[in-house]
């Protein structure tokens, strides 16, 4: 803003000090001219006769009684001449001689009728006709000092040069005054945002000085506010983490406690077949297998939960065995409601998969007692797995009512990133494995009633292993 007045100033400068010189010079060259018109008409009213005459020494006499010593000019040369101009008489006959032929270049430095200023030598120049009884007999050609003048248009362009430079100057400072009071408030609200941004906010003090400027008060209290407002959000910010990581915490606790307590039906059944039946060989040797099985997977989901459900899962790969695990596991849920699981697997007996055998186990598993779930006392379910050549479908259908929305959401919907609320928690964990080892998962309706879930897993994720190995 300072430099915008200065530049604003003297531009008005420049303009006001040529419009002052530009009607000074005419009152100037007005006065001028009403001077040298009265000289000249006292000039050409003593001369005329002598004019007529042709008489030199007369028209000089008269030159030199006529001139002028106490006016703001001063005629330095006058020459009189003929009209074809011829010199009939001039102050100075040594540079005009008379009778001689005037110059023409000398000539053209008279305008007709009106004075010309030079500037530069100070002289004014005038050129008059003689007219006698409406005919020219002769010119009067006038040089006049014009340097008092000159000297006075100097003198006021002096006078206006410094007054305008002082009134620049001190508008300048004024404005730089100015500007600097108007934005003082906002360099203290940089620096406060500078230091925010810094991670080392404080707030801005209001001093009486600032409040009696309004708009300054309620910027700097508006940003204090902005201050508290953000101190408010960052400690809720810290409590709401801590209460989501308390309810991540619920959650993985209910995740474990749900996939920890699917498998233990089939394992104290397995230690009450021990208890009964431990002398037979067989069923020592198979209950064995299958406790031994289940805790694996026990410890699997354990491992997977302390990896933050990114277990690296390097594990046995899946066998036919474990398609019998899950049935031996949920008999006793199925014999408490009367139901009825038909196992059919249409594999090979050397049968085996590269993916790990818990994480299937364990989806086979969810999907086993949601089915028995949502199917009514004594409904038949099954459990189908199919190897094809170029892929593995495993096949779980039940007798209930169907998914509801969000339930088939879980299963074929966009990855849920959330742990359901309440129920579903099994079916968020099929769909967190299933993604997870790259399997495909689909619903359909079941003929007679009910839902069947389809895992398929591609033919890359086989291998086939020796029977007696």
């Amino acid at each position: 803003m300072p430099l915008a007045v200065s530049v604003l100033m003297v531009l008005v400068s420049a303009v006001i000090t040529e419009r002052v010189l530009d009607r000074l010079g005419s009152i100037q060259e007005t006065y001028l001219q009403s001077i040298a018109n009265s000289y000249l008409d006292g000039v050409t009213a003593s001369i005329s006769p002598s004019v007529l005459r042709e008489d030199s020494w007369e028209i000089f006499d008269a030159l030199e009684r006529l001139r002028p010593v106490n006016t703001a000019i001063v005629p330095v040369e006058t020459i009189v001449t003929t009209p074809s101009g011829s010199i009939l008489a001039a102050t100075d006959p040594l540079r005009y001689p008379s009778l001689e032929k005037m110059d023409d270049q000398h000539i053209e430095q008279f305008p007709d009728r009106q004075i010309r200023i030079e500037s530069d030598d100070g002289l004014a120049y005038l050129e008059r006709d003689i007219v006698y009884q409406d005919t020219t007999i002769g010119r009067i050609y006038t040089i006049f000092d014009a340097r008092l003048l000159l000297a006075e248009r100097r003198d006021v362009l002096s006078t206006l040069i410094l007054t305008n430079a002082g009134l620049t100057v001190l508008l300048v400072l004024v404005g730089f005054m100015t500007v600097r009071r108007m934005i003082r408030p906002m360099q203290t609200l940089e620096s406060h945002m500078i230091e925010a941004a810094e991670g080392k906010a404080t707030r801005i003090g209001v001093s009486p000085q600032t409040s009696g400027n309004s708009e300054t008060r309620r910027l700097f209290m508006a940003y204090n506010s902005l201050l508290d407002a953000d101190e408010e959000r960052r400690e809720l910010s810290t409590r709401l983490a801590e209460e989501e990581k308390l309810a991540s915490l619920g959650r993985l606790s209910s995740v474990m406690a749900h996939e920890i307590n699917n498998p233990l039906g089939g394992l104290l059944n397995a230690v009450d077949t021990l208890k009964k039946h431990g002398a037979d060989a067989g069923v020592r040797k198979s209950s064995l297998d299958l406790l031994q099985r289940g805790l694996q997977g026990i410890g699997e989901v354990v491992r997977a939960a302390l990896a933050t459900y990114r277990p690296s899962r390097q594990a046995r790969p899946l066998s036919l065995s474990d398609f019998h695990d899950a049935k031996m596991l949920l008999s006793p849920e199925l014999r408490s409601r009367g139901q009825a699981l038909e196992l059919l697997l249409e594999c090979e007996d050397g049968f085996a998969c590269n993916c790990p055998a818990d994480p299937v186990r364990q989806a086979v598993i969810n999907l086993l007692l949601n089915a028995s779930a949502a199917s009514p006392d004594g409904a038949d379910l099954f459990l189908w797995a199919l190897k094809r050549e170029d892929s593995l479908m495993i096949e779980v259908g039940d007798r209930g009512p169907g998914f509801p929305l969000d339930s088939l959401s879980l299963l074929t919907g966009p990855a849920p990133k959330n742990l359901p609320e309440g129920k579903g928690l099994g079916l968020w964990v099929v769909r967190q494995i299933t993604d997870e080892i790259g399997a495909g998962l689909a619903v359909e309706p079941r003929p007679g009633g009910g839902s069947i879930v389809r895992i398929t897993l591609d033919s890359d994720a086989f291998v086939e292993i020796n029977h007696a190995a």
